[in-house]
């Protein structure tokens, strides 16, 4: 019986199979090299500030940022960069959902939970709008409001696949406001003898304005137990809002992409074409987070590998940025991130007002 001419003989077969990971091998690896230096790093910084004011996944794009400033990957390394950037970070935003529990939302109560989501919404439509006005693209002025409004970098990073943001734009965005974020942590604590708030009322604050759950406590330890509680609690409800923001995003994205296709024909639904399978994994994970199918003895550990992948996934990213391009947008950046975060400080503080 002849061979099929169309498919490759057997073995061909067997060799691009084991070719495929050895082929990746090397980028990832340099990845993985620049991930576990950047945890080293935030470990030092842990044990000199008792909290990371600079997170292991902004250490890890600026690393990558300065390898690639003095040496370009050759095509060796490039498979397994490019791998870790998309797919590895895909699968960073799909594990993210088993960290998401929908009861959250209601136990935070009515009044509160109301402010959390109008403070989102008004800032990513705000921070939209900056972004449009001073002249950044439209994907960079998506991460940054979605930066600004929700988590900081760990919504950049979830949002990024879904609209096909660059490594570009996804550095940009995080850099500046990685910094901006710091700077905010530090101030946030002058503000309370100067507004004369109250625990309730600055941990609220925190919650609604700062990026970063460590940075939250950073923020709040100083004002005393109830202002940590409060602040982490309203982080965290904040933090649930990525959820929806992603779907709406995905959504939209593929809309727009299915509207340059469409011709004369039938048109068929097709879930997978409007949502991406790694968020849909999300809204899985999710799901069963929410109904405890998830065992809590599992949950920690699936916390702990999306961190590591998304910064493993980073430092791809790092690796494939041109610093010449931040450059060009750095002043713009930097603008767009400082007025939103001005807008959204002025407006959380007229919104704590609303409690004792």
């Amino acid at each position: 019986m002849p061979l099929d001419r169309k498919s490759p003989p057997p073995k061909g077969r067997l060799a691009s199979l084991v070719g495929y990971p050895v082929k990746l091998l090397p980028g990832v690896l340099l990845c993985i090299l620049v991930a576990a230096i950047s945890f080293g790093l935030e470990g030092l910084e842990l044990r000199l500030f008792e909290h990371p004011y600079v997170e292991a996944l902004v250490m890890a794009i600026l690393l990558g940022m300065c390898i690639r400033g003095f040496w370009t990957p050759p095509e060796r390394w490039r498979y397994g960069i490019a791998f870790s950037a998309k797919q590895l970070l895909e699968v960073a935003v799909m594990l993210l959902g088993a960290s998401i529990s929908f009861a959250m939302i209601a136990a935070s109560g009515p009044l509160l939970l109301g402010i959390i989501v109008l403070a989102v919404l008004i800032t990513l439509a705000a921070s939209f709008a900056l972004g449009r006005m001073l002249g950044l693209p439209l994907k960079l002025s998506i991460l940054i409001a979605c930066g600004n409004s929700i988590c900081g970098n760990s919504a950049i990073a979830a949002v990024a696949p879904v609209i096909g943001a660059d490594a570009d734009d996804i550095a940009s965005s995080i850099s500046f406001t990685a910094i901006l974020g710091v700077l905010m942590v530090l101030g946030l604590p002058l503000l309370i003898p100067l507004l004369q708030l109250s625990a309730t009322q600055y941990g609220i604050l925190v919650g609604l304005t700062v990026y970063a759950v460590p940075q939250v406590l950073a923020a709040t330890v100083p004002a005393g137990l109830v202002s940590t509680q409060i602040g982490t609690l309203v982080k965290l409800v904040r933090v649930l809002m990525l959820g929806p923001v992603v779907v709406g995003l995905s959504l939209a994205a593929s809309r727009r992409r299915g509207d340059s296709r469409i011709g004369a024909g039938k048109k068929r639904f097709d879930l997978f074409k409007f949502v991406p399978w790694f968020i849909l994994g999300f809204l899985v994970l999710a799901a069963l987070r929410s109904f405890d199918a998830i065992p809590g003895d599992l949950a920690g550990p699936i916390r702990t590998l999306t961190v590591y992948l998304t910064v493993v996934s980073m430092a791809a990213l790092g690796l494939g940025v041109d610093v010449r391009v931040l450059a060009k947008v750095g002043g713009r950046v930097t603008a767009a991130v400082a007025l939103s975060l001005l807008l959204l400080l002025a407006m959380s503080i007229g919104l704590i007002r609303l409690f004792p």
